[in-house]
């Protein structure tokens, strides 16, 4: 089952925003206007993959296959698949260290204002997860959240040496079971049929026949959930060592290094990015899903590393720097709004929540279909954030973190 994807290092930084309460899915530090946007950016990749699991697209189907479905699942699992929750878990770190800094200027417990703020991304993400999606990143994020706390003392550079061993570790953990898979199953198993199957007739259902099966696929995901969280953890680590820098704040410094990172990691990233969409959609078949996934946990980093340096690159062009900018910044605003409307949109059309179309729709229309959803969340949140100063999850979370008495 795929989790929800998410950032990297920073650079020209004529264009930074004007200072404002950061109010995202991970805080309440200065806001940077560059972080914003890669948030918004995030949603398109996050959206492609987690529509698959709540649409009920488990890879192609058999028979015959259009074209254009073969070129979207194809397409997603290479270039999104793994890289946009390394974006925004990366953040997630970085942004840590915005909020070490906010309590210390506010003059507040670091660790009590932060574990409020963990336990309030643990409520949200535990009810996501049982009305709307198993695959929910909230609550791992909010337990990794405690593991960050425990090592804040760590020195930038042991951070990124630990998050080296943690993907060098679950590389060869994923390479073991993969060919241990090859070893011993047949070719041709229909195991993704097979569960398709299973949960079509559930999530077609009720509410409460799509609730039970929310709850049994969120325990059977449970073991695969522990090895990724590895992954996660890895990034936060990243963000963390960059916020120690203030490499997002002082940009300017680091232009050099964002064009190297776009090139190695695309260097790096893309060969085996498309090795794990050949082993997941072919034309391998999928005994070679965990080796394919081995090589996606080595190489995805340096991918989302050229995503972000390149984003980053171009929002540094003046004028349309700018408006790159200002179109995606108003939805990383409210990014934690935005996830979560992704998945109540996309239940309401594919569960018996609304037109139960679970595992009806190929993963052409699909894509086609997060493409005007994630279009139509640009162009809300510009409006609202042009009203307001937080989305209705980012203020429901701000006032869990900081107390009901809160006023704004």
């Amino acid at each position: 089952m795929k989790a929800m994807e998410m950032p990297p290092l920073h650079l020209p930084g004529t264009l930074r925003g004007k200072p404002a309460p950061e109010a995202g899915m991970e805080g309440t530090a200065a806001r940077i206007a560059e972080i914003d946007a890669l948030r918004g950016f995030a949603l398109l990749g996050i959206c492609l993959v987690n529509a698959q699991v709540i649409a009920g697209v488990y890879g192609l189907p058999t028979g015959p296959v259009a074209v254009g479905d073969h070129v979207a699942a194809w397409l997603v699992t290479a270039l999104c698949t793994m890289k946009f929750y390394l974006l925004y878990s990366f953040l997630f770190g970085y942004s840590f260290t915005l909020q070490m800094r906010a309590a210390d200027r506010d003059g507040v417990p670091f660790a009590r204002r932060h574990g409020r703020r963990l336990l309030g991304l643990f409520l949200i993400g535990a009810a996501h997860a049982v009305l709307l999606y198993p695959g929910d990143i909230l609550t791992t994020y909010a337990a990794l959240g405690l593991v960050l706390m425990a090592v804040r003392r760590l020195r930038a550079r042991t951070a990124l040496r630990v998050a080296c061993l943690i993907i060098a570790f679950l590389t060869a953990v994923f390479l073991v079971i993969g060919v241990l898979t090859l070893v011993v199953t047949e070719p041709g198993s229909g195991a993704a049929t097979d569960l398709a199957a299973r949960d079509a007739a559930a999530y077609r259902g009720g509410p409460l026949d799509i609730i039970r099966a929310n709850v049994g696929l969120y325990r059977e995901m449970a073991g695969g959930a522990i090895l990724y969280a590895g992954h996660l953890f890895a990034a936060f680590l990243v963000g963390f060592a960059a916020g120690k820098h203030r490499v997002l704040e002082e940009p300017a410094r680091y232009t050099v290094w964002a064009k190297r990172i776009l090139g190695l990691g695309a260097l790096i990233g893309l060969p085996g990015s498309m090795f794990m969409a050949m082993c997941e959609n072919g034309p391998l078949d999928d005994r070679f899903a965990y080796v394919g996934r081995a090589f996606g946990i080595l190489t995805a980093p340096a991918l989302t590393a050229a995503y972000g340096c390149g984003l980053l690159l171009l929002m540094g062009r003046a004028r349309f720097g700018r408006r790159l900018r200002d179109v995606l910044a108003p939805a990383g605003r409210m990014a934690l709004t935005n996830y979560l409307l992704q998945s109540l949109v996309l239940a309401l059309i594919f569960t018996g929540y609304g037109f139960a179309l679970y595992g009806r729709v190929g993963p052409g229309a699909l894509a086609l279909g997060c493409l005007v959803l994630y279009g139509t969340q640009l162009l809300v949140a510009r409006h609202a954030m042009a009203h307001a100063r937080y989305g209705p999850a980012e203020l429901l979370l701000r006032r869990i973190t900081r107390g009901f008495s809160l006023g704004r």
